[in-house]
């Protein structure tokens, strides 16, 4: 199955490093952040696991829960967050889907045959309280993860859910934001007290609403 943004995920219920997770319960009224990763004992996804868990407290500040997944089993898992937290410095403080009959890999597309049939991609999901699926990234297995660009995709999200703007190249949380085109220049002066900048009619700029 292909997901697509603003799909429905699936529900899953799987094994993880901290017991049986039913997917849906566990997510419960949070966004989530679930991300794949070729196997265990892989040294890019240790150093990937390890800056998750350091940036835990970041995620948990914007409501949201994070879960990796690798196609091994518990007992593997359990040996690879010993060595993630020796080699990070680190405390794993989050579950690993212990994915090893590939049931959740296969429903959520992440074995992509042409890049190798045996294992997952790197592939972020970023799944709002709703269970719709609002970001995918799909990286290769060569490649880790910006998980700073997902923060920023994600206060992009939370943001552009609540306000009428869109948010430019590069932006980051405090920056100015784009008035939506669907309202007209005089109305985005009313609805945006501090001010709409016009560069062209189609591209207005306005200061970030909720800062």
């Amino acid at each position: 199955m292909s997901l697509h943004l603003g799909d429905t995920v699936p529900n899953f219920t799987q094994q993880s490093s901290e017991g049986e997770i039913n997917f849906y319960d566990w997510a419960g009224d949070s966004w989530v952040v679930l991300f794949s990763h070729p196997a265990d004992y892989t040294p890019v996804c240790t150093t990937e696991l390890g800056e998750v868990a350091k940036l835990k407290p970041e995620f948990d500040k914007r409501n949201v829960k994070v879960i990796a997944l690798s196609v091994d089993d518990v007992d593997s898992h359990a040996g690879w967050i010993g060595d993630i937290n020796e080699t990070q410095n680190v405390t794993v403080n989050y579950p690993i889907l212990a994915d090893a009959d590939k049931k959740v890999s296969d429903l959520y597309d992440m074995i992509h045959p042409n890049a190798n049939a045996q294992v997952t991609v790197r592939t972020v999901f970023v799944i709002d309280p709703q269970k719709k699926l609002r970001l995918t990234i799909t990286y290769p297995p060569s490649t880790g993860r910006n998980f700073e660009e997902i923060l920023r995709v994600i206060d992009s999200l939370q943001l552009t859910d609540n306000y009428s703007v869109a948010t430019p190249v590069n932006w980051k949380d405090g920056d100015d934001c784009v008035v939506v085109p669907s309202i007209p220049t005089a109305e985005a002066k009313q609805k945006f007290p501090k001010g709409v900048t016009e560069i062209k009619p189609y591209l207005r700029l306005t200061p970030q609403p909720n800062k």
